[in-house]
C-alpha cells in the first residue's frame, strides 16, 4: 500500500481534466461558439493552476516530495519538468484548434477577427477616428533605458513589448536602441467592433490596432519590432492567522502583496526574436521551460465574450430553462408548509436555483422567523442571498452570516458583503481560526404556532445563482428536527467553539469526516465478506486522500465493487490486478460543469446515500469545515439512485473512463446525462435503474507491465 506506482500525481492528474474540457473543444458535434468557449475554460484553468499550483511548487526545494498527501512520490524537479512538457503539448494543440477550426468555422459562420491589415478602406477610417478618441488619450507607453527602470508587469494583462531606435538625436538623449512597454488598457474592450457591409460581425484586436500605430506613438523612433506579452504571477498565499489579532487586516494585506507575486510563466508572441524575447525573459528570472511562445492571441479566456454576443442561436447549445420542482410546480403557497410536507431535493441547474433563494428571501419576510443563519463562501456579484440577509437583518431578525474570507479570489467581494452585512445590524463571523469554511448550509428557525421548528437547506453548491446556472449541484430542504438539531450545533461550533460529543446524523470536517467515509468504507468490506449486498458508489470533483485511497483498494481486495464518478483529479489508480481490479473510475465533462457530491453505500441491502460539499481530499478533511448529510426520504434517495447515480454510470458520450496508467479513454455513444437530467426537468418521462457493476477495465492500447510509475505514462 505504500507503493508509489500505486499513486497518480495530483498535478498530472489535473492537467488531465483540462485535457478533457480541451477536447470538448475539439469535439465537431459540440456548436462553434460552444467550442470556443471550452478553449477559454481551458485558458482560465491553467491561469489558475499556475497561480497557485505551480507557485506553490515553486515554493519547495527541487528534491522534496512534491505531492506528500496523495504518496505518489514524484519530487518537485520531476513534478515541474512533467507539468511543462504536458502544458506546451496541450497549448500547442490549443492554439491549432483555435487558428485551424474554430476561427475559420466561426468566420464562415459569420463571426471574424480580422487583422488590422485586412479592414477596407472605410474600416480603416473608422478604426483610426476611434485609435485617436479613445485608444491613444489612454495609452501610457514607457521606455526602459538607466533613467526608466523597468515597469511593475501586472498579473495577466496585456503588453506590448517594442524594440526601438533613434532616428533623430535632439535635445532628448534617448539611447540609440531600447526596449519600450506600452501596457494594452484594461478599461478598453479588447475586441473592437468594425462595421462589415456583409453582414455577420467583425472585430479587430485592441492590441493588434495599438500595434499598428507604434510610429505614431513613438515619433522620432524607428519601430524595429515589437511583440504582445503577458505575464502570469504567483497569487497563492497561506495566512498565518493563528497569529494574527485581525484576520480581515491580514487577508487585506495579503492581497495587496499578490500584484508583485513572482513570476511563474511568461506568455509571448511567436516569432519574435531572439533579441527581444531575451530582454524580456530577462527579467522575469524564467526557466525556459516557463516561456510560452504563443500563435495566436493571447488570453483566450477573454473569448467568453463572443459565446455572449447577441444573435448567433445556431453556434451555441440549445437554450435551457431551469425548472422549478414538480412538487413545487403543484404547490402554491410557501416554502416552509411545502418542506413540512416532505423534504425537497433540488438537482441544479436543471431545477431552478430560484427556490433557494425565495427560501431566503420568504425567511427576511416572514414575520413569523425568528432567525437566519448561514455560510457564504463564494456569492457573486448584486447576490440576492446577502440582499435578503440585509433585508431580514433590518427587520430585526437575528441574522448570522457566516462569512468566508479565505475563499481564493473571492476575498474582496466577500470583505465587501461581510461590511454590508454589519452596517445593517448582522452579526458576521469569519470563520474558525485556521480553517476555511466550506460547507454550504441555511438555518431558518421559524415560529410555526404549535412549536417552534428548525427549516434547513444544506448543498453541494455555493449560494452562487450565477454559478448554479453553469454548475450541477443538489441540494436538500428539510425540517428533520434530528438533522435541524445538528445543524444548529454545527453553527455553534463555527461561531462559538462548541463541539458537541458525537455527530449522529451528520459527518462533519475537520472533526471525523474521514474516518467517517472509511468507516463507511470498511462497513462494505464486512458486509462483502459475509456474503451480503456491498457496493460504493462515489460522485466528487476530487480523489487525493492516500488514506482514502488505501481504504478503497482494500475494498476492491475484498471484491467489493466500487464506481467513482471524479470530475477532475484522481490520484487512485483503477485496474490493478490484486489492488484495484474491481474499481472503475469516470469523469464526465459536458456542457456543465459537474459539482455535486454525492455518496452510495449498499450497505448489506440496506442501501444509505448521502451528499456533502467535500471531495475526498486532505484539505477537505483537514483544513476546511465540511458537511456530509444523509438523504433519507425512501421517494427522494430512490430517486438519487435509480434516476441521478443511475443515469451519471449510463452516460456514454460525454464520460471518459480512467485506465491504470493515468490517461482517459472516451466511452464513445450517445447517451448525455446532462442533456438526460435536461429533459427529465422538463417533464419527459422516462425510468432508469442503477445498472450492474461494470465489467472489465478498458486496458490501455499497448501492451505494460503491473503498474507504471507517472512519468511514463502516455500523458
Amino acid at each position: 500500500m505504500e507503493d508509489r506506482d500505486l499513486f497518480i500525481n495530483r498535478e498530472l492528474s489535473w492537467l488531465e481534466f483540462n485535457a478533457r474540457v480541451l477536447e470538448e473543444a475539439q469535439d465537431t458535434a459540440v456548436p462553434l461558439l460552444e467550442r470556443l468557449k471550452f478553449l477559454a475554460i481551458f485558458s482560465g484553468n491553467l491561469d489558475e493552476f499556475y497561480m497557485v499550483r505551480v507557485a506553490g511548487l515553486n515554493n519547495r526545494e527541487p528534491a522534496e516530495i512534491s505531492s506528500p498527501e496523495a504518496n505518489d512520490g514524484l519530487t518537485t524537479r520531476e513534478a515541474l519538468e512533467a507539468i511543462s512538457k504536458r502544458i506546451h503539448e496541450l497549448v500547442a494543440e490549443q492554439y491549432r484548434i483555435l487558428r485551424d477550426e474554430v476561427l475559420p468555422g466561426l468566420g464562415k459562420a459569420g463571426l471574424n477577427l480580422v487583422a488590422v491589415s485586412q479592414v477596407s478602406a472605410a474600416q480603416a477610417t473608422d478604426l483610426e477616428a476611434y485609435f485617436q478618441q479613445k485608444v491613444m488619450p489612454v495609452l501610457t507607453p514607457m521606455a526602459i533605458d538607466p533613467a526608466h527602470p523597468f515597469p511593475h508587469i501586472q498579473n495577466r494583462s496585456l503588453y506590448l513589448g517594442v524594440f526601438l531606435k533613434t532616428k533623430t538625436r535632439g535635445k532628448v538623449r534617448a539611447p540609440e536602441t531600447f526596449l519600450a512597454i506600452i501596457p494594452v488598457p484594461p478599461i478598453l474592450p479588447r475586441f473592437i467592433p468594425v462595421t462589415s457591409g456583409e453582414g455577420g460581425d467583425q472585430f479587430v484586436l485592441l492590441e493588434e490596432l495599438i500595434g499598428s500605430h507604434l510610429g505614431q506613438i513613438f515619433q522620432g523612433f524607428a519601430v524595429q519590432e515589437y511583440t504582445i506579452f503577458r505575464l502570469t504571477r504567483d497569487q497563492d498565499f497561506e495566512l498565518a492567522d493563528q497569529d494574527s489579532e485581525d484576520l480581515l487586516k491580514q487577508i487585506q494585506s495579503e492581497l495587496s502583496k499578490r500584484k508583485r507575486g513572482a513570476a511563474v510563466r511568461l506568455e509571448i508572441g511567436k516569432g519574435v526574436s531572439e533579441g527581444l524575447s531575451r530582454a524580456l525573459t530577462g527579467w522575469f528570472e524564467l526557466e525556459p521551460s516557463d516561456v510560452f511562445a504563443i500563435e495566436g492571441p493571447l488570453n483566450l479566456a477573454s473569448f467568453w465574450t463572443w459565446w455572449g454576443l447577441p444573435g448567433h442561436a445556431t453556434l451555441r447549445d440549445e437554450l435551457a430553462t431551469p425548472q422549478p420542482p414538480k412538487r413545487l410546480q403543484k404547490h402554491k403557497g410557501d416554502l416552509f408548509s411545502l418542506i413540512r410536507q416532505g423534504d425537497l431535493l433540488l438537482h441544479h441547474p436543471f431545477e431552478g436555483f430560484e427556490t433557494v433563494v425565495d427560501f431566503v428571501q420568504q425567511a427576511a419576510k416572514d414575520p413569523d422567523v425568528l432567525a437566519i443563519k448561514q455560510t457564504l463562501y463564494r456569492t457573486g456579484r448584486n447576490s440576492p442571498v446577502v440582499a435578503a440577509l440585509a433585508h431580514a437583518a433590518e427587520r430585526d431578525k437575528q441574522v448570522t452570516a457566516l462569512v468566508e474570507l479565505k475563499a481564493r479570489f473571492d476575498e474582496e467581494a466577500n470583505i465587501e458583503w461581510a461590511r454590508q452585512l454589519e452596517r445593517v445590524g448582522a452579526h458576521v463571523v469569519y470563520g474558525l481560526v485556521g480553517l476555511k469554511t466550506h460547507c454550504k448550509v441555511t438555518l431558518v428557525v421559524r415560529n410555526d404556532g404549535d412549536r417552534i421548528r428548525r427549516y434547513v437547506h444544506l448543498g453541494t453548491g455555493n449560494y452562487n445563482p450565477a454559478t448554479a446556472k453553469m454548475y450541477t449541484d443538489l441540494a436538500l430542504m428539510t425540517c428533520d428536527d434530528r438533522i435541524g438539531e445538528e445543524v444548529a450545533l454545527l453553527f455553534n461550533m463555527m461561531t462559538g467553539y462548541s463541539l458537541p460529543p458525537k455527530w449522529q446524523k451528520i459527518a462533519v470536517a475537520p472533526h471525523g469526516l474521514r474516518e467517517w467515509v472509511i468507516e463507511k468504507i470498511e462497513r462494505e468490506i464486512a458486509h462483502r465478506q459475509a456474503g451480503r449486498d456491498a457496493r460504493i458508489i462515489a460522485k466528487m470533483n476530487a480523489l487525493v486522500d492516500g488514506a482514502v485511497i488505501r481504504a478503497l483498494y482494500r475494498a476492491s481486495q475484498a471484491g467489493v465493487p466500487i464506481e467513482l464518478i471524479v470530475r477532475g483529479i484522481c490520484c487512485l489508480r483503477p485496474g490493478i490486478p490484486e489492488v484495484s481490479d474491481t474499481i472503475r473510475v469516470r469523469s464526465i465533462v459536458g456542457r456543465y460543469l459537474e459539482h455535486s457530491r454525492i455518496f452510495y453505500f449498499a450497505n448489506g441491502g440496506n442501501a444509505e446515500v448521502f451528499l456533502g460539499s467535500a471531495d475526498w481530499m486532505p484539505r477537505n478533511f483537514d483544513r476546511r469545515v465540511e458537511v456530509a448529510f444523509p438523504v433519507e426520504d425512501r421517494a427522494l434517495k430512490q430517486r438519487l439512485i435509480d434516476e441521478i447515480l443511475a443515469v451519471t454510470l449510463l452516460d456514454d458520450a460525454k464520460a471518459r473512463v480512467l485506465r491504470r496508467d493515468g490517461t482517459y479513454a472516451r466511452v464513445g455513444g450517445s447517451l448525455s446525462s446532462q442533456r438526460v437530467f435536461q429533459e427529465l426537468a422538463q417533464g419527459v418521462e422516462r425510468t432508469f435503474q442503477l445498472p450492474p457493476p461494470a465489467g472489465e477495465i478498458p486496458k490501455p492500447e499497448s501492451t505494460r507491465r503491473r503498474t507504471v510509475t507517472p512519468e511514463k505514462t502516455d500523458s
